[in-house]
């Protein structure tokens, strides 16, 4: 083999590898920083001695499972689709859905009221699609 073979032979293995672990990078889920998570979920809870607050503290931690979502990669160019993509990687995969209903007749929809309980429904379904994340 002459030395112009061997080089190009080698820039070719170079590549390769450099395809396959670019390729394998974006397979894997990125860890998420916790104390970050953690940190906007305590700020958002601190809104949920009102009406108006319960509703701004459910909008809020949709918006932070979202945020895990687009970091932990999950494909799809809405919140929906990346619930989609995610699904079985949440152990409640119906209530995480079911808060994410609610937040959308918070945003969509005028003179929307919200009980408590459901409230502390929507926000327990958001907390524990984190937990399954791993960002809380």
């Amino acid at each position: 083999m002459s030395s112009e073979a061997a080089i190009i032979l080698a820039v070719l293995v170079g590549l390769l590898v450099a395809l396959v672990a670019s390729f394998a990078y974006k397979r894997i889920p990125k860890r998420l920083n916790q104390d970050y998570f953690q940190k906007r979920w305590t700020d958002l809870l601190r809104h949920v001695k009102s009406q108006e607050g319960m509703i701004l503290a459910i909008i809020d931690a949709d918006k932070l499972l979202d945020e895990a979502l687009k970091r932990r990669r999950f494909k799809g160019k809405t919140m929906g689709e990346r619930l989609v993509s995610a699904q079985r990687s949440l152990t409640d995969n119906d209530a995480t859905w079911h808060a994410h209903k609610l937040r959308n007749r918070l945003v969509h929809e005028q003179d929307v009221k919200v009980k408590s309980a459901d409230a502390k429904q929507a926000l327990a379904g958001l907390r524990q699609a984190l937990k399954d994340l791993g960002a809380l």
